[in-house]
């Protein structure tokens, strides 16, 4: 560029010729008249059909490599660097890695192997959100375990709503929608989804899919439309909002890997997370995400309601008192074998209703062919097999849970050395029979009791914890003030009480003679 101006320049002021000009610079005569006629060298022109007296012998068998890539996977197929190494190693090849991936970026471009590009999109306020699932690793009350994240993000404020399940089942799926509604106070129209499995039964051509009927349902009460991406690679950055927001999320509030007390603990910390991102203020947005969320709230439709999740189901209670649901038992009143009961399948909780009255309430199990048993369902049945407590599936439970104080173990073992096995194992069940009418802690607190004033009996658990319930202060009387002013009325004579006790002081004396 700069001989170019000094040429010219020379040309200008001194008037010299092409010949005199090209002597003066060390230029060919050409170079000289281009530069009379632009301010701007010419572009240079690559070489073509220029001879590769290393490469070009293997160029055929890049040539079939990359055309194998077409339908291999697309995480297994061929880099530049692969290349040559297969050259080096397999053919002997002495090229320098440089040439070869100037060659076949080439040749990608020229075979349509390149990846395709994207088009800038807006979205509007209140219109489109994204789901996906992540998963994350915490501690739950001392076990390290991995959890499913439920997330769906809003695409105009940038705003998320993260909840995690033990599982990703269909019913953490469906809870978590009904949460996602009632933190961002209403519903968006379009919510765009990947093919999960809890709400795509079969996926069809193009965008069209079967969809399951529990989505379906959920989809009807709440009034929104459902778009899925397309399978496979064409549809990974369809919904890249939300996956990168999985990650972004994990990384700033789950590293290191935190610890809670349960589950409940943990989804208290992701709600206060999300309220702390409304904070942030995403790249190339100039209000933080809360201000835009505000915006977006303003024109969301309001929520019908809140949508029951739990899936029904009618299994019968066998001999054991168990009810099979999802390949898993769970225990319920004794009282109920050979009856069908009414269970709600939520995501973290199984309800076991008979009636209209709830008999049950567990835990779900997150694995398969698990057992989940209560001591107090058996306690009828137990008072007449007192015998079995010691190995019974519940008591051991109870145990591993910590439901079971230690003060219980201490009276057990003195009352085994004062009564014998038997009466020892009835006088226990007697007393858990006493927590559904005084309620644990008083019950507890009744043993302790017993045990420390040397009491070893059931009957003296009874006794204190009667005392225990009559021991509380009774309300005070409001008396109408009409009635304050008229006091308690005069003694009779006490000279009638002396005649009536006349005739039983003779008796007494008399028989003491």
């Amino acid at each position: 560029m700069e001989q170019f101006e000094q040429i010219r320049r020379d040309h200008a002021r001194e008037g010299l010729s092409i010949r005199e000009l090209a002597r003066r610079h060390g230029v060919h005569r050409r170079a000289v008249r281009q530069a009379l006629e632009n301010a701007l060298p010419p572009a240079k022109r690559a070489p073509e059909g220029r001879p590769a007296p290393k490469l070009g012998p293997y160029r055929p068998i890049i040539d079939r490599w990359l055309q194998d890539d077409l339908s291999a996977p697309r995480k297994q197929r061929h880099t530049a660097r692969r290349v040559w190494q297969r050259l080096v190693a397999e053919h002997g090849a002495v090229v320098s890695e440089r040439q070869v991936s100037r060659y076949v970026a080439a040749r990608r471009r020229e075979i349509g192997a390149t990846v395709l590009g994207t088009v800038p999109l807006i979205a509007m306020p209140g219109v489109e959100a994204e789901v996906d699932w992540g998963e994350a690793t915490v501690v739950l009350a001392g076990e390290e375990v991995v959890v499913g994240l439920f997330v769906m993000r809003a695409c105009f404020s940038g705003a998320q709503f993260v909840v995690a399940f033990r599982r990703q089942t269909q019913q953490a799926f469906l809870e978590g929608h009904v949460r996602a509604v009632e933190f961002f106070h209403g519903v968006f129209d379009t919510v765009r989804y990947d093919n999960l499995k809890a709400a795509v039964s079969q996926v069809l051509r193009g965008r069209r899919r079967l969809e399951s009927d529990r989505f379906v349902a959920l989809r009807s009460h709440y009034g929104f439309d459902a778009v899925f991406c397309l399978p496979g690679v064409e549809g990974a950055h369809e919904k890249g909002g939300v996956e990168g927001e999985v990650g972004r999320f994990r990384r700033r509030h789950l590293v290191p890997v935190p610890s809670f007390s349960s589950l409940e603990a943990l989804n208290e910390h992701l709600l206060e997370c999300c309220f702390v991102d409304l904070e942030r203020t995403v790249t190339g947005y100039r209000e933080p995400v809360g201000e835009r969320l505000w915006q977006e709230r303003m024109v969301l439709r309001l929520s019908p309601g809140r949508w029951e999740t739990g899936e029904p189901a009618s299994p019968r209670v066998d001999g054991k008192g168990m009810v099979t649901v999802r390949q898993n038992r769970y225990s319920v009143p004794v009282g109920l074998i050979g009856r069908q009961v009414h269970v709600l399948v939520r995501a973290d909780e199984i309800i076991v209703s008979h009636g209209d009255k709830v008999v049950a309430q567990h835990e779900r199990a997150t694995g398969r062919f698990e057992v989940r048993a209560q001591l107090d369902h058996y306690l009828e049945l137990l008072a007449k097999k007192p015998g079995a407590l010691a190995r019974s599936l519940a008591l051991h439970q109870a145990r591993e849970d910590g439901q079971w104080p230690a003060c219980f173990d201490d009276l057990w073992r003195q009352l085994h050395d004062r009564y014998g096995v038997s009466a020892a194992a009835r006088q226990i069940v007697d007393t858990l029979l006493l927590v559904r009418e005084h309620g644990p802690d008083r019950v507890q607190g009744a043993v302790q009791d017993a045990l420390a004033a040397g009491a070893v009996d059931h009957a003296a658990v009874v006794l204190l914890c009667t005392r225990a319930s009559a021991g509380a202060v009774p309300v005070a009387l409001q008396i109408d003030g009409r009635l304050a002013g008229i006091g308690a009325p005069p003694p009779d004579d006490l000279a009638r009480y002396d005649q009536l006790r006349a005739p039983a002081v003779r008796a007494l004396a008399e028989a003491a003679r």
